[in-house]
């Protein structure tokens, strides 16, 4: 008699905390190159458009905001389409629209021009994330699933890391000029993730037990928005770092520009090293404990950020940001894998369209909120944008056990 696969695995996987990898190949391949796209250009496309194609800085940052705004609603087309044709397609198509977007940034030159590529790669970016957590159910096991969700989020990271360096490294090279070059290695990585995706062998997961009644999908609802909730705090967190943190070190706290340079570092190396051997080892096997836990380690992070803008702060500015970050780092490895597999497992259709629809809709309104908020608090006083994340966090904590599911019957097998 063979043994079972678990007992076949190699116990470094096991000690990492990673899923089984073989046979997913082209999924991880999929995953890492769309994380490099995002990171080659995402953060260079105000760039490109000011000194490159010559048009203001406010008029671009209006039209940027008026595309990603425009393509809220795609969270629930994406949906729709995802129930119709399943996640596989979504991701795929996903991934050519935003291949799409970038490679008209080459010939955009008025403001609607850069409203209508933002709009295209915003929508590829909120298709793809309305179908890839429902994708992970479809490829990998469900024993697995938490740990999945990690390590694609460790995939990611290490992905944004290699292609912003890439583009620094481009950059630094080559000048802004190099520009137009990213622009069209990232419309083909885009592609070449979609083909990944698209020769993926997929299977849905059967339902875990017999269709709920009227009044059980009446209290499912309620608790998935609740568990939409939850999310935002997470989402404004993860905004936070890359809206917040430079503008905080720099302006009030006197910092030079290196040092969110720096804790962005720290963050991505503590995630993309930590979170599957996190995950697996050290949170809480409960994904409602494990969004408990985040939320307080999150909590106690925003007060260590705010600390260096109290009154003789300045002395442990350094020593307090980098236990921020560390604290940060710690939280977001507890909270983004347990409240993915909470998107996808709450209810009995938690990875339907309509659902997953809603949820990626509080990452794109997070998003696309967080830097009017972020920086209105910041103009009225260093402490209050970290107060009221801290705030959000601990409310969040409150209403985490309203996510608690009740027992239901299995199906028989």
């Amino acid at each position: 008699m063979s043994a079972p696969a678990d007992a076949r695995r190699p116990r470094a996987l096991d000690r990492l905390g990673l899923p089984a990898l073989r046979g997913h190949g082209l999924f991880i391949t999929g995953n890492l190159v769309d994380s490099l796209g995002n990171g080659m250009l995402l953060p260079l496309g105000l760039l490109y458009f000011t000194d490159v194609q010559g048009l203001s800085l406010t008029r671009v940052g209006a039209a940027m905001t008026a595309g990603q705004a425009l393509a809220l609603p795609v969270t629930f087309l994406a949906g729709r389409l995802m129930d119709r044709v399943g996640p596989k397609r979504v991701v795929v198509w996903a991934n050519i629209l935003s291949a799409a977007g970038f490679a008209l940034f080459l010939p955009a030159r008025e403001q609607w021009h850069v409203t209508g590529v933002y709009l295209l790669v915003q929508s590829g970016i909120n298709m793809y994330f309305t179908a890839q957590r429902t994708l992970i159910t479809h490829v990998t096991r469900p024993a697995e699933r938490r740990s999945w969700f990690a390590f694609t989020g460790s995939l990611r990271n290490i992905g944004l890391a290699a292609g912003s360096a890439a583009a620094a490294g481009s950059l630094s090279l080559f000048g802004n000029g190099s520009l137009r070059w990213l622009i069209a290695v990232d419309a083909a990585t885009y592609l070449l993730a979609a083909a990944c995706f698209a020769a993926l062998t997929t299977t849905a997961p059967r339902p875990d037990g017999p269709p709920p009644d009227r009044a059980t999908r009446a209290g499912d609802t309620r608790r998935y928005l609740v568990l939409v909730a939850v999310n935002i705090p997470y989402v404004l967190a993860q905004a936070a770092l890359s809206v917040l943190v430079a503008v905080y070190t720099t302006r009030a706290l006197g910092l030079p520009a290196a040092a969110a340079s720096v804790l962005f570092v720290v963050n991505t190396v503590i995630v993309s090293a930590c979170s599957t051997a996190v995950t697996a080892h050290l949170a809480p096997k409960a994904p409602h404990r494990a969004v408990s836990a985040g939320y307080l380690v999150m909590a106690v992070g925003m007060a260590a950020f705010a600390l260096p803008a109290l009154p003789g702060g300045g002395a442990v500015a350094w020593a307090a940001l980098v236990a921020a970050i560390v604290l940060f780092s710690v939280a977001e490895i507890l909270l983004g894998p347990a409240l993915s597999e909470l998107s996808v497992t709450l209810t009995p259709r938690a990875a339907g369209g309509f659902t997953q629809g809603l949820y990626q809709f509080s990452w794109a309104v997070g998003m696309v909120a967080a830097p009017a908020l972020f920086t209105l608090l910041l103009e009225a006083d260093p402490l209050l944008p970290w107060g009221a994340e801290a705030a959000a966090c601990l409310i969040a904590l409150l209403a985490v056990p309203a996510l608690h599911a009740p027992r239901r019957r299995r199906s028989p097998r």
